[in-house]
Parts: C-alpha cells; sequence; structure tokens
C-alpha cells in the first residue's frame, strides 16, 4: 500500500493547476442515464472515484471513452453513451467503493422505471443516510423497498412531479431528485434544497440537455419535466476543495503561490477565513493567489454549515491550519457526526486539540513534529499531508489511497513548489 514521505518547514513558491470538481463530476456521469444519446464532460479529473463512477455505469450498459487531453486537465474530456442499457441493477461490489453511487438511483428510476441499487459506502465519517432520497422518490410516485442491503425501486407508471421539502439540507438528495425530477410528468418543486457550486453545475447541464429549471443557485428549486433529455456538452466547474486545500497548505507554510484554472468566488467562506488568520488572497486573470509572509497565523474559530457557510470537506484542512496559529480556534463540526478521526494522528506530531462532542477546541503550538501517521478518509488523509508541510522532521503518511479518491497528483503539485515530499510504493 503506498505511503507519501515529507520533510517539513518550507516555504510553498510557484502555481498549482487545479482539476475539475470530483463532487460535481460524479452526478454528471449519472446524469448520462437520463438521455439514449452522448453526454459529453470537460475538465474531468484523473481520480479513483471518476474511476469507479465509470466502471459502474459500464456495467449498466453505458458506453465510456476518455480522451487524455495531452496532460492537461482542460482537454481532458469524458464521452458517455446511454443508448443501450443493459442492467438497471448496481450491485454492491461497486457501490461499497463510493458513496456517490447512489446517484444512478433517480436516473435509472426516471428513464426506466425501475432501478436496484446497493446501500452505499464510502469514507467512515457518519452514517450519512439515504432517507431523504427515498422520502424524494417516493414523493414523486416510486414504490421503493429496501431489502437485502439494496434499495429496489419502481415507477411503472413513471414518476410525476410533487411538492419535496428537505427536513435537512443534502448535496446528494437534492442531486438524485434534480435528475429524477427532469424526466417526471409535471412540475417538482425542492424546497430547502442545497445550494453547493456542485448543485448550480449539475443544473445548468442538465438545462444543456433540455430540461427546464427554475431558481438554480437557490434553496427553491423548480423543475419541470420533459417526456424526453438530450446529449449534450458540458464543462465541469473547478474543484473548490482542491482550490481551498492548497490554499490553506500556503497558509500553513508560507510562501506564495497561484492557484490557476479555479475562481475565488467558488470558496469564499474559506478565503474570508484565510484573511481572518492573516493571509493574503488575490484574484488573477488565471484564477487566484494566496500569499502569507514570515508572520504567524491568527487563530480562527470555524463552524461547518452547507453552502455558502464554511465546507465541511475543509474542516481538517482548517483544523491543522490552526495547530500553528497563536492563540487558540474552536473548530464546530455540524454536518457530520464522525469528522475528527485526524485528531489522534495530529495529537501524534505534536498538536493540543481537545475534542467536546461536535467541537473541538485547538490550542496552537510552537510547532509540528513529524511522524509516522494513518489516514482514516479522504479529506483526512491530505490534512496529515499538510501537518506534514509544517512538521519538523519526517512525516509518513499511510495509508495514502484515500487521497487518490479527491486529489490528482498532489505529491507533484506540491513538490513542483518546493516541497520535499515523495510518493512511496510498496
Amino acid at each position: 500500500m503506498d505511503r507519501i514521505r515529507l520533510r517539513g518547514g518550507r516555504p510553498l513558491d510557484g502555481s498549482i493547476a487545479i482539476g475539475g470538481a470530483k463532487n460535481a463530476a460524479l452526478p454528471l456521469m449519472a446524469a448520462s442515464l437520463l438521455t439514449p444519446q452522448t453526454l459529453t464532460l470537460g475538465n474531468v479529473p484523473h481520480l479513483a472515484d471518476i474511476a469507479t463512477m465509470a466502471h459502474l455505469l459500464q456495467q449498466h450498459g453505458v458506453d465510456v471513452s476518455m480522451d487524455g487531453g495531452n496532460g492537461t486537465p482542460e482537454g481532458r474530456t469524458i464521452h458517455l453513451n446511454a443508448g443501450t442499457i443493459t442492467s438497471t441493477v448496481a450491485p454492491y461490489d461497486l457501490v461499497r467503493k463510493m458513496r456517490a453511487s447512489v446517484l444512478v438511483l433517480g436516473p435509472l428510476l426516471a428513464r426506466f422505471g425501475e432501478a436496484e441499487v446497493s446501500l452505499p459506502g464510502g469514507c467512515a465519517i457518519g452514517t450519512r443516510p439515504v432517507d431523504l432520497h427515498i422520502m424524494g422518490l417516493k414523493a414523486l410516485g416510486a414504490e421503493i423497498a429496501v431489502e437485502g442491503g439494496y434499495i429496489k425501486a419502481t415507477a411503472k407508471k413513471g414518476l410525476k412531479g410533487a411538492v419535496i421539502r428537505f427536513p435537512m439540507v443534502s448535496v446528494g438528495a437534492t442531486e438524485n431528485l434534480l435528475m429524477a425530477a427532469a424526466l417526471a410528468e409535471g412540475t417538482t418543486v425542492l424546497e430547502n434544497a442545497a445550494r453547493e457550486p456542485e448543485i448550480t453545475d449539475l443544473c445548468d447541464c442538465l438545462i444543456a440537455m433540455g430540461a427546464e429549471i427554475e431558481g438554480v443557485g437557490s434553496e427553491h428549486i423548480t423543475v419541470h419535466g420533459k417526456p424526453s433529455l438530450q446529449g449534450a456538452r458540458h464543462q465541469i466547474v473547478p474543484d473548490r476543495i482542491e482550490t481551498g486545500t492548497y490554499a490553506a497548505a500556503v497558509a500553513i507554510c508560507g510562501g506564495r503561490v497561484e492557484l490557476t484554472g479555479t475562481r475565488i468566488d467558488l470558496i469564499e467562506s474559506v478565503v474570508d477565513k484565510l484573511r481572518e488568520a492573516g493571509c493574503s488572497v488575490d484574484e488573477t486573470p488565471r484564477g487566484m493567489t494566496i500569499a502569507r509572509n514570515g508572520s504567524r497565523l491568527r487563530g480562527v474559530d470555524f463552524l461547518t454549515q452547507p453552502y455558502p457557510g464554511f465546507p465541511t470537506d475543509m474542516q481538517a484542512q482548517a483544523m491543522v491550519l490552526m495547530t500553528v496559529a497563536d492563540g487558540a480556534a474552536m473548530i464546530t463540526e455540524t454536518i457530520f457526526e464522525n469528522r475528527f478521526m485526524h485528531v489522534p494522528e495530529l495529537a501524534r506530531m505534536g498538536a493540543n486539540i481537545v475534542v467536546h462532542g461536535s467541537s473541538a477546541l485547538v490550542r496552537g503550538v510552537p510547532k509540528l513534529t513529524g511522524a509516522p501517521v494513518m489516514a482514516t478518509d479522504l479529506r483526512a488523509s491530505v490534512s496529515l499531508v499538510l501537518a506534514g508541510l509544517a512538521a519538523e522532521g519526517e512525516t509518513t503518511v499511510n495509508r495514502v489511497y484515500h487521497l487518490d479518491r479527491g486529489y490528482e497528483r498532489l505529491e507533484e503539485k506540491l513538490a513542483a513548489c518546493g516541497a520535499v515530499i515523495e510518493r512511496l510504493k510498496d
């Protein structure tokens, strides 16, 4: 199993290209099931989760092909054609690898009137139930049973539009129901819908496919269902979590880095906190720059919230930031109940963190010290890499296969900016 070894204490300087958003690409790939025509997606990241979704779609019968893009993420495209579907069953062996696999449920059910999808897996960061997906599809007229670890759904007379109010914000449920509603008869209203940029990106793609959607980017989305959708071409939005992660790396290490191919408006809540902590962040024609001079960071509090609040996927990175800041910081996690698994590993490196339920009190220390550490999930993995960049001495991060689910060529991008980092193959 691969490991990453690094020696900290060096500032970062240079530029890092940001790829397309994994969390946008996965539902967009599932949207290919809504049409017999070809959906072409550009700015596709090369990640393990993308490969998993491609394999899942292929076993449904989708024809999947990818253009390499000559090494540039902007030129990389994937073509998906669901003209011939051979199975409406999403099996456990594939779905268990990635939670986003459940996003095939809505499109399969809407277009074919049936779907059987294994209950999903993914990172071990809480229960993350699919109850809201099921509730919404039932409201659209589906009959659903959960048996033997599978969600078995039928809609023999097709789905019918309905008013659906989510009791809590759910990105995945919003995505699944958006896709299902696009082919449902009549009008569907989604209230308390998620507002993440990835939702907007999905709406934009569905509109390009012929869907009629109002309220894009708001918590009140109206979908006027169509009998069918067409193929389209769509460019995937830049990855805001990758953007935020590298911005945090510069904040931790010092130096100045330009992040290209991204947009500052995608991470405004993160930028606000970085500036509050003592960094400068500026928009550029190619993206944005993040810089920190020799002074130490200031401790600031973080509260994770649905978009446009501070993203839960940046919580672990923010915690590392605060371990090397002056003063204390309170980090409160409101999205997932089990997302502090990186805390014991950071403590091995000298971090001073005390967890109280859903909050963690971080007191900045003069320095972190390198140590062997173990990754537990995707964002925890990258937080340990960031801690290693800040630490004195050598750090080895074990079980980094999680990293490959969400970060493309991470060690190469950091090394190009001066980090001493390498991947060790076992």
